[in-house]
């Protein structure tokens, strides 16, 4: 929603400045521009990027446009989640995680945490922990530098297509000159006509530059830096898992391995700890909660 206001003041502001020095708003409608800068940035990422990279940055703009999940009620129902499995863990051993985390989706203490389930990645990471857990014969700090690794290795995969789209708005300016380069091209074949149309194309040509510029600095940088400050709270949000998973791993309480994992949250999304606390006794009523 902000990254929708946000566009609207930027070339709301730009036109109704344009406006204020007597500008013609159909001097700067010039579609042959915008084809040669859009078309030759498409291009670009084209040659530049695989298929998996392209459908990432698509879902990346989408998410700027949509804001970021990752806010208080999300780790919320996350520390809700490894409290359940903890809980179960301690009360009934580690064998009986297994119907909970062999398929997620068959579990029923991820069908009562419904938006986590449909994130297969957050589900593997967790599940497959579990697993691992399981099976033994790994010391807790090699677990934790595993599941370090992991968040290491997702978080490069989607730095690349902070990367590509970051490159595609530094091209813009460059591909604007371009396309104004090609205006003067058309204007120098037009030398001797009629004043008023060699000043029109010499306008058209300028708009060039100027849509290039735009674009770049009012339009693609800005998403690209919305989907890095994305990036970041996701990689916030694999720490806190990490922080729980590794904390219940060395044989932390269930209570105080979430309450580890909560204060690894980012301030401005952090819940507190009774709102922690509460929740965990309500999701799971029969068990007992460790005093912290």
């Amino acid at each position: 929603m902000f990254a929708i206001l946000g566009i609207f003041v930027v070339f709301g502001a730009v036109a109704a400045g344009y406006l204020m020095e007597k500008g013609n708003l159909l001097v700067l409608m010039q579609p042959a521009e915008l084809v040669i800068i859009g078309g030759a940035a498409a291009g670009t990422v084209l040659i530049a990027n695989p298929p998996r990279i392209l459908s990432a940055i698509l879902k990346g703009v989408v998410g700027a446009f949509t804001g970021s999940r990752y806010n208080r009620e999300w780790h919320l129902d996350s520390l809700k989640l490894l409290y359940e499995l903890f809980d179960l863990a301690r009360r009934s051993g580690l064998p009986s995680l297994e119907p909970e985390v062999e398929d997620a989706s068959k579990s029923k203490i991820f069908a009562r945490h419904p938006s986590i389930l449909k994130d297969h990645h957050v589900c593997a990471f967790i599940c497959d922990t579990f697993r691992l857990t399981m099976i033994g014969g790994m010391e807790p700090f090699d677990v934790d530098q595993m599941l370090e690794s992991d968040i290491e290795t997702h978080h490069h995969e989607g730095a690349e297509q902070v990367s590509a789209l970051t490159t595609v708005a530094d091209s813009l300016p460059g591909l604007g000159i371009v396309a104004a380069v090609l205006g003067v091209v058309i204007t120098m074949q037009s030398l001797g006509g009629r004043p008023e149309e060699i000043g029109h194309k010499v306008a058209a040509a300028l708009v060039g530059t100027f849509l290039g510029i735009l674009l770049c600095y009012g339009l693609i940088g800005p998403l690209a830096a919305s989907m890095s400050k994305i990036l970041e709270a996701e990689r916030a949000y694999y720490q806190m898992l990490r922080v729980a998973l590794a904390a219940f791993t060395k044989g932390v309480p269930p209570l105080l391995a979430v309450e580890a994992g909560r204060r690894s949250i980012p301030m401005h999304v952090r819940p507190s700890f009774s709102e922690v606390e509460k929740t965990c006794r309500q999701r799971a009523p029969e068990a007992q909660p460790e005093a912290a």
